[in-house]
């Protein structure tokens, strides 16, 4: 690895992936800001109903590209409506609680959208399927995205000028888009599978759109590693536990891809709300140790999470692990300075 490698957080640092449970925005942002001092994330609340999902919100995003929910489902709208405004009043009030409670923060900040390949293999087309059957619909989804994103990240960095804007495009639908098993409507079908290098070309895309730091989250087996490194991402974000070859994760990380490493449960063990940040500590280093790399490396190179989002928790649950992944990331920083 390159000794100029410079990632945007950090030494020891925590965050969230993006979702918590409940529908309180403002108290949400308070728990984020008290948790991760040092890299909050904008939280997102889906438990406030259409709108506030993964895919209606990154719908949100889409310039010139209207959506409406049809039988549960978001697809191609003629024109803006009432379902679309309220994802967007739902973004302006998270981001309006980020700007009221952070307006004077100094460090790095995370915001979260669906990534291209999870919009395209979950929106439909106004004459049925979804946009993955088109590939041309895909690219003009994209290009919609990039400026959508774009104008997002040049707003939270305008009302936190301090701040360093860390984008995370959330891609667990590209695994199955690349082995061709994301279903089609009638359910006795797939969709044909997306060629690595026009995954990696339309997530560059956004990436190069947004002017950030971009991480790549996904926490679903299979994580194409090879794409996230062609589209110039920063770092990948994903679920350790589902990691079953190291080889992959070690050629990006030694090629300079900063990694998020989801290692706190979002469900609990034993039914209570107890989660040990020396276990989450311990589990990273497991990983690092296999891997090869410096000790001395691991606090800067990783950052601590969660396995993934945080919406089926109970809030106490909720809190407990992001507790955890903050005291997990100080424990692997103590460890770089001894």
């Amino acid at each position: 690895m390159s000794d100029a490698a410079v990632w945007p957080w950090p030494e020891g640092a925590a965050t969230g992936i993006g979702s918590l449970p409940g529908s309180d925005v403002a108290e949400a942002q308070r728990v984020v800001l008290g948790e991760f001092p040092d890299f909050p994330h904008l939280p997102e609340l889906p438990g406030r109903g259409p709108g506030a999902d993964l895919i209606g919100r990154g719908a949100g995003f889409l310039v010139e590209l209207p959506v409406e929910l049809y039988a549960g489902r978001w697809r191609v709208a003629s024109r803006p409506g009432k379902d679309l405004r309220r994802t967007r009043d739902l973004l302006d009030r998270d981001v309006d609680q980020l700007t009221e409670q952070a307006g004077e923060f100094t460090g790095p900040v995370k915001v979260q959208a669906a990534g291209p390949w999870t919009l395209a293999a979950s929106i439909e087309l106004p004459i049925g399927g979804r946009l993955l059957r088109d590939h041309g619909a895909v690219r003009d989804l994209t290009a919609s995205l990039a400026e959508g994103v774009a104008a997002h990240v040049r707003d939270v960095a305008a009302r936190l000028p301090g701040a360093t804007v860390v984008l995370q495009l959330d891609e667990p639908s590209m695994p199955a888009a690349l082995a061709g098993r994301v279903p089609t409507e009638s359910g006795l079908g797939t969709y044909r599978a997306v060629e690595a290098t026009l995954a990696a070309e339309l997530l560059r895309q956004v990436v190069d759109a947004a002017g950030v730091p971009v991480v790549v989250h996904c926490c679903a087996p299979d994580v194409p590693l090879d794409v996230i490194r062609s589209s110039g991402a920063t770092g990948i974000a994903l679920d350790l536990s589902l990691v079953k070859r190291l080889d992959p994760l070690g050629e990006a990380l030694d090629a300079g891809l900063g990694l998020l490493a989801g290692a706190a449960p979002t469900r609990p063990s034993s039914g209570t709300a107890a989660v040990s940040s020396a276990a989450v500590a311990d589990r990273v280093r497991k990983v690092w140790r296999e891997l090869g790399f410096p000790a001395a490396q691991l606090a800067r190179q990783v950052v601590v999470t969660p396995a993934c989002g945080l919406a089926g928790a109970t809030p106490a649950y909720a809190r407990a692990v992001l507790a955890a992944c903050r005291d997990a990331g100080r424990r692997l920083h103590e460890d770089a300075l001894s």
